[in-house]
Protein backbone atom coordinates (compact mmCIF):
# COMPACT_ATOMS: atom_id res chain seq x y z
CA UNK A 1 0.00 0.00 0.00
CA UNK A 2 1.69 3.65 -0.73
CA UNK A 3 1.48 6.11 1.85
CA UNK A 4 -1.59 7.86 0.45
CA UNK A 5 -3.29 5.05 1.48
CA UNK A 6 -2.07 4.51 5.16
CA UNK A 7 -3.60 5.69 8.01
CA UNK A 8 -2.56 8.43 9.88
CA UNK A 9 -2.28 6.22 12.92
CA UNK A 10 0.20 4.10 10.92
CA UNK A 11 3.87 4.69 10.29
CA UNK A 12 3.53 2.43 7.38
CA UNK A 13 5.42 -0.17 9.19
CA UNK A 14 2.77 -1.25 11.30
CA UNK A 15 3.54 0.79 14.48
CA UNK A 16 1.28 3.58 15.98
CA UNK A 17 1.89 6.99 15.15
CA UNK A 18 3.79 8.42 18.59
CA UNK A 19 3.15 12.01 19.71
CA UNK A 20 5.52 14.16 22.14
CA UNK A 21 3.95 15.60 24.99
CA UNK A 22 4.58 18.96 22.76
CA UNK A 23 2.62 17.66 20.00
CA UNK A 24 -0.27 16.26 22.33
CA UNK A 25 -0.61 20.12 24.03
CA UNK A 26 -0.59 21.53 20.57
CA UNK A 27 -3.52 19.22 19.34
CA UNK A 28 -5.42 19.64 22.52
CA UNK A 29 -4.63 23.46 23.02
CA UNK A 30 -3.20 23.08 26.42
CA UNK A 31 0.09 23.96 28.33
CA UNK A 32 2.29 21.39 27.87
CA UNK A 33 2.65 21.08 31.55
CA UNK A 34 -1.13 20.02 31.21
CA UNK A 35 -0.47 17.47 28.97
CA UNK A 36 2.55 15.92 30.85
CA UNK A 37 -0.10 15.88 33.88
CA UNK A 38 -2.55 14.06 32.10
CA UNK A 39 -0.08 11.61 31.08
CA UNK A 40 1.16 11.33 34.58
CA UNK A 41 -2.02 10.66 35.75
CA UNK A 42 -2.89 8.20 32.96
CA UNK A 43 -5.74 10.09 31.78
CA UNK A 44 -3.78 9.74 28.81
CA UNK A 45 -2.28 6.43 27.33
CA UNK A 46 1.66 6.81 27.38
CA UNK A 47 4.56 5.00 27.00
CA UNK A 48 8.18 5.74 27.98
CA UNK A 49 11.16 5.68 25.59
CA UNK A 50 14.19 6.88 27.82
CA UNK A 51 13.28 10.13 29.68
CA UNK A 52 10.49 10.87 27.54
CA UNK A 53 6.74 10.45 26.70
CA UNK A 54 5.40 9.12 24.04
CA UNK A 55 1.65 9.45 23.48
CA UNK A 56 0.14 6.67 20.87
CA UNK A 57 -1.83 8.51 18.64
CA UNK A 58 -5.08 6.48 19.11
CA UNK A 59 -4.50 6.76 22.93
CA UNK A 60 -5.25 10.90 22.03
CA UNK A 61 -8.49 10.31 19.92
CA UNK A 62 -9.68 7.47 22.80
CA UNK A 63 -8.92 10.04 25.22
CA UNK A 64 -10.88 12.88 22.87
CA UNK A 65 -13.62 10.47 22.36
CA UNK A 66 -14.19 9.26 26.20
CA UNK A 67 -14.00 13.21 27.19
CA UNK A 68 -17.34 13.74 24.74
CA UNK A 69 -19.19 10.94 26.33
CA UNK A 70 -18.72 11.99 30.20
CA UNK A 71 -19.26 15.63 29.40
CA UNK A 72 -22.65 16.41 30.46
CA UNK A 73 -23.79 20.37 30.77
CA UNK A 74 -24.23 21.19 34.74
CA UNK A 75 -26.90 23.02 35.86
CA UNK A 76 -26.57 26.39 37.08
CA UNK A 77 -26.36 25.86 40.96
CA UNK A 78 -26.42 29.31 41.47
CA UNK A 79 -29.46 30.30 43.19
CA UNK A 80 -31.25 33.55 41.54
CA UNK A 81 -30.59 36.41 44.48
CA UNK A 82 -33.13 39.39 44.66
CA UNK A 83 -31.21 42.32 45.82
CA UNK A 84 -33.03 45.09 47.46
CA UNK A 85 -33.12 48.74 46.70
CA UNK A 86 -31.93 51.05 49.63
CA UNK A 87 -34.92 52.87 51.03
CA UNK A 88 -35.30 56.31 52.00
CA UNK A 89 -36.81 56.80 55.37
CA UNK A 90 -40.42 58.01 53.80
CA UNK A 91 -40.76 54.38 52.12
CA UNK A 92 -39.89 52.94 55.74
CA UNK A 93 -42.80 54.95 57.43
CA UNK A 94 -45.05 53.63 54.87
CA UNK A 95 -44.57 49.93 55.53
CA UNK A 96 -44.61 50.60 59.35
Amino acid sequence: MDEKGASACDSGDGLPRLLTIREVAEVLRIHSRTAYRLVKDGQIAAIRVGSQWRVPETALHEYVATGWRRWKPQPSRAKARQYSLPMDDQDIKEKA
